[in-house]
């Protein structure tokens, strides 16, 4: 069982765990989005289709999808700074992975494995934060880990170019070997332990295998269908989710600690907020795989002017979260929403 601590961290201590934080999450959100600039390059050098190299990205997300719930679990389970620790060996070898593929099956498999580590640092990147600042201090945390996102965002598309203006794209993943070393020393030495419950809530295994299945099957499906494949596969793959995902939510309700809290989903606003921000992201995500395409192949743009056009995006996004964060206390939250739906699809 894991000690009981003080509020949040002693000065040095909170310094060194907030920066293992912070290193983290910058290689996993700039991870998800940084090859976007070179796919067109990477499909030419590994021989491949421009549809088939889609799944460089998709494999991260979706590796990132089915594994994020269950490993938030394994952090109230076994300890938050195991699971991160573990996520960033996971991160760095698959990096190193990544770098040495030859071929693009084992890119992929190598971006799957990436997108577990990812996942690690992402399903317990905010339960850290919560033991690493003390009550009074804690939005200050997440005020910093929140920056932190939306700029390894922002910055993504121009580091991809700046690195691939010197060198090949397997720098774009050798370059997280140096920092998840540093990152995975800092959190040996600095990341603090759960705080100690008298009971410790049970891992579901049929849960994790169903909400593997339920998303990934989805995701699978949206892309197969985006890239023209067999109605009859997609539809067989549909199929499957929905007994899959009946199942699924049927458990979740029974359980008295669910993997998923679908009873949340009775609350209409709720639901109508997953549901907008769901078609939202998506929506982004097939702009942002999309675009390097047309820039590079139809325009002729080079990989270093595909990354710069591509950086006012997620710097918009960056600048105008603490604005919309301002306006939603003042301002209906469904207008804001609804306005900024409309710009996006204009």
């Amino acid at each position: 069982m894991e000690k009981t601590r003080a509020d949040g961290l002693p000065l040095p201590q909170r310094y060194g765990a907030i920066l293992t934080i912070i290193i983290g999450i910058s290689m996993a959100v700039l991870d998800g989005a940084i090859a976007n600039v070179a796919l067109p390059t990477i499909a030419t050098d590994l021989h491949a289709s421009p549809a088939s190299s889609i799944w460089i990205v998709n494999a991260y997300q979706i590796a990132i999808v089915v594994s994020l719930l269950s490993l938030s679990f394994l952090g109230d389970m076994f300890g938050y700074h195991r699971i991160y620790k573990c996520g960033l060996v996971v991160f760095l070898l698959s990096s190193l992975f990544c770098a040495l593929s030859d071929s693009l099956q084992m890119l992929t498999l190598a971006r799957i494995a990436q997108g577990f580590g990812g996942a690690a640092l992402m399903s317990v990147n905010t339960a850290l934060i919560r033991l690493i600042y003390p009550q009074r201090h804690l939005g200050r945390g997440m005020g910093i880990n929140s920056f932190i996102v939306a700029v390894s965002s922002a910055a993504g598309p121009t580091i991809a170019a700046a690195i691939l203006s010197i060198s090949s794209w397997k720098w774009l993943f050798l370059i997280n070997v140096p920092l998840g070393i540093i990152a995975l020393i800092l959190a040996i030495r600095f990341l603090p332990a759960n705080i100690a419950h008298d009971t410790k809530p049970r891992f579901d295994l049929p849960s994790a295998v169903m909400n593997a299945l339920t998303f990934g099957l989805l995701i699978t499906a949206l892309s197969g269908f985006a890239q023209g494949q067999s109605l009859t596969l997609i539809g067989a793959e549909l199929l499957v989710l929905v007994v899959v995902g009946f199942f699924f939510v049927r458990r979740q309700l029974s359980l008295p600690v669910p993997l998923l809290p679908i009873d949340l989903l009775r609350i209409p606003l709720f639901s109508l907020s997953i549901g907008t921000s769901i078609c939202s992201f998506c929506a982004q995500m097939l702009a942002m795989v999309s675009l390097p395409f047309y820039l590079q192949t139809v325009l002729g743009r080079s990989e270093v002017e595909t990354g710069l056009l591509l950086t006012p995006w997620p710097l918009a996004t960056m600048v105008m979260a603490p604005l919309a964060g301002y306006l939603i206390e003042r301002l209906h939250a469904g207008l804001l929403g609804a306005l900024g739906m409309v710009i996006m699809a204009a």
